[in-house]
């Protein structure tokens, strides 16, 4: 089932610009292909004729009158090549200048009074995690493209900060808990992150907006996201991958019917997979209908979904009253990966707060995603899921 909206566009919009890029690069040889047509001999019609003479008068025999140089066709000018390279994050081609665009984190609220949220479908990697009173929290980690609005911004997490980390992300938070807060000022100079808490930034870089109650009021975007970024001293520059990513496998080889469930106690979050989008749409809450990004109004739909399963424990922070968590998140673990409609049971790992989450497949391979934006949803091991695979159709029937 194909559902309406934007994110069915914007792939077919990512495989049309694929393409169109190989076909402005093969016509980058215009110039010597219009010479070729024009042929290199010169044209009969620029032959100038012999003058008449008079009636009557004896017609001596004609000098031949020496052809006009053949006027030049006029040199194309070449386009130039356009020079992309994949996004460090997503796979997906952008220019050079965004693929070193230092990565953004922001921290976004996930209680029903903050719903609906902005500024998903801008992001290349989501990360969605428990948090106290069961309510889980998302990191919007943006990277190449800029976004529009973003927020409502919420509260640091230790194990956010570690994931942020592995990207040395600029880290935009409300306030925190303790220990987040304590790393926040020991290594939030680039040690680890750049820290960007609101309540040191939140006159110039962001906001509390109108018609949203507090504490789910706080909002930036994207042009006063990169200049915090440049406030806090993260520069721009060369990034390295920590995932492979591929293409769309052919439409005939997506299976269809591929759903991923994952149960936090305050929400359930369903994703359908879509064969001809090649997309995931998401469901909350047992929703009909998926979930809508408030920014630009389009349906929330990844082209990959990632289930990372480890230990969460309370948090002695001394504020048992918070309920605050910790998290396992630095070791290894279960992984259940889908893309390209797939599903691959497989194994995450993380060997550092600086180092990458690692995704492998059951033999230890790194697992190839496709190129897009990434789902992580991160559940305690207490926490039930559940996973349905696709099926592949022959021909109208089953393979």
């Amino acid at each position: 089932m194909t559902e309406p909206g934007g994110p069915t566009a914007r792939r077919a919009l990512r495989r049309g610009l694929v393409a169109i890029l190989l076909v402005v690069a093969v016509g980058s040889g215009v110039g010597i292909g219009a010479l070729v047509a024009a042929g290199s001999g010169p044209d009969p019609s620029h032959l100038a004729a012999g003058t008449p003479l008079p009636t009557g008068t004896p017609s001596p025999d004609p000098s031949p009158t020496p052809p006009s140089s053949p006027t030049p066709s006029p040199r194309p000018t070449p386009r130039p090549t356009p020079i992309v390279v994949p996004a460090p994050l997503t796979g997906l081609p952008v220019n050079p200048d965004a693929a070193g665009y230092h990565p953004i984190a922001v921290m976004i609220d996930d209680h029903r009074d903050a719903r609906p949220q902005s500024g998903f479908n801008d992001a290349a990697v989501v990360w969605q995690a428990p948090a106290e009173g069961g309510i889980p929290r998302y990191m919007l980690v943006f990277q190449d493209t800029i976004p529009g609005s973003v927020g409502p911004v919420r509260s640091a997490r230790q194990y956010y900060v570690d994931w942020a980390a592995e990207w040395n992300a600029v880290y935009v938070h409300v306030g925190g808990s303790p220990d987040a807060l304590a790393t926040l000022r020991s290594k939030g100079r680039g040690q680890l992150v750049w820290n960007a808490d609101e309540f040191r930034y939140g006159a110039r870089y962001l906001w509390r907006a109108e018609g949203h109650d507090a504490p789910h009021n706080v909002f930036s975007d994207g042009e006063h996201l990169r200049s915090l970024a440049t406030a806090v001293g993260a520069a721009d520059g060369p990034l390295e991958p920590a995932w492979t990513f591929g293409p769309d496998l052919p439409a005939a080889l997506r299976p269809v019917g591929a759903t991923l469930t994952v149960h936090y106690p305050y929400e359930a979050v369903t994703y359908r997979y879509d064969s001809n989008a090649n997309a995931y749409w998401r469901y909350i809450d047992g929703s009909a209908v998926p979930q809508v990004d408030a920014a630009d109004g389009e349906i929330v739909a990844p082209a990959n979904v990632v289930i990372l399963r480890m230990r969460f424990g309370a948090l002695n922070d001394g504020h048992p009253d918070k309920h605050r968590l910790d998290a396992d998140d630095v070791g290894a673990g279960e992984a259940i990966i889908s893309t390209n409609g797939r599903i691959i049971r497989g194994t995450w790992s993380k060997d550092s707060v600086t180092g990458a989450t690692r995704l492998l497949d059951a033999a230890g391979r790194p697992i190839t995603l496709t190129a897009g934006q990434t789902f992580v949803q991160v559940i305690a091991l207490s926490y039930e899921y559940e996973v349905r695979e696709g099926i592949l159709l022959d021909g109208g029937g089953l393979r």
